[in-house]
């Protein structure tokens, strides 16, 4: 915490973002501000909610005080990042970001929030390094919703894979360096995300409909289903590479329905 100190100019804050940490690494089974401040020992969630929605800290300087001491603490050489989105589902439309849109969490279209998340895995050990709430273009074509709501007015629709390399790029802008980095079709699929990280020659390990077709640096490798010769290749190729002869840049096909087909649908954004 010591790390993370002196980002907070009062020392109320100071000394709650310590229990607020240390009741979200607890085994407390539902984690709100509610079960939290109880579980610190006070008598009400006003202070936990004052620190999380009106105190004055810089959310992304602790961001990166937290990317900081993972990368420390948890080093390796051959480390991976892994960009995932998961969500939360609300039962309000004031959350910011909410609507109704299909969310792993509940494995079906729920009234949810989504964000994307980077993660870093190495063989010590795991732990989220960086966020990005995914808001929909419900929200960000309708200024007044986005303001009443804390956003700012201008706050513009970026997709999953666009958050996924804004958050890419902060880590390997803080001088980090992965082996490579990871990612299901929603990330594979998006052809700016692979383009900035080749043109930064950071590897990647990207899944992709089997009906892609890439190059990769074994070559040319049609992706197919999981199984074929050439995904074999290519794979086979990508670790070789990883293991000191530079990095991997491989798409993997997948036919594996990502989401479950559903008579229900959710507003139209791209992933």
């Amino acid at each position: 915490m010591s790390r993370m100190a002196g980002r907070f100019t009062r020392v109320e804050p100071r000394f709650r973002v310590r229990k607020l940490v240390l009741g979200l690494l607890s085994d407390l089974p539902p984690k709100n501000s509610w079960t939290i401040a109880e579980w610190a020992g006070e008598r009400t969630p006003d202070g936990m909610q004052h620190l999380l929605g009106r105190a004055k800290w810089d959310a992304d300087r602790v961001r990166d005080d937290v990317c900081d001491y993972v990368v420390d603490h948890l080093h390796d050489d051959q480390a991976v990042l892994v960009v995932d989105e998961t969500g939360d589902v609300k039962k309000d439309t004031g959350t910011v970001g909410v609507q109704r849109q299909y969310t792993g969490t509940a494995g079906r279209i729920e009234n949810a929030q989504v964000a994307v998340y980077l993660v870093y895995s190495g063989r010590p050990g795991h732990a989220a390094v960086d966020r990005e709430l995914y808001v929909p273009r419900s929200w960000t074509s309708d200024p007044d919703r986005c303001r009443h709501a804390g956003l700012d007015q201008d706050t513009a629709f970026a997709t999953k894979p666009e958050l996924a390399t804004r958050m890419v790029a902060r880590f390997l802008d803080a001088g980090h360096q992965p082996a490579w980095v990871a990612g299901d079709e929603v990330y594979g699929g998006n052809p700016r995300l692979r383009t900035a990280l080749e043109e930064r020659g950071t590897g990647h390990v990207l899944t992709v409909a089997c009906s892609h077709e890439v190059t990769t640096g074994a070559g040319e490798v049609p992706c197919g289903h999981p199984g074929q010769e050439g995904a074999q290749a290519g794979l086979a190729e990508a670790l070789r590479r990883g293991r000191g002869q530079g990095p991997p840049f491989l798409r993997l096909g997948s036919h594996r329905p990502r989401r479950p087909p559903t008579r229900e649908s959710a507003t139209a954004d791209p992933p």
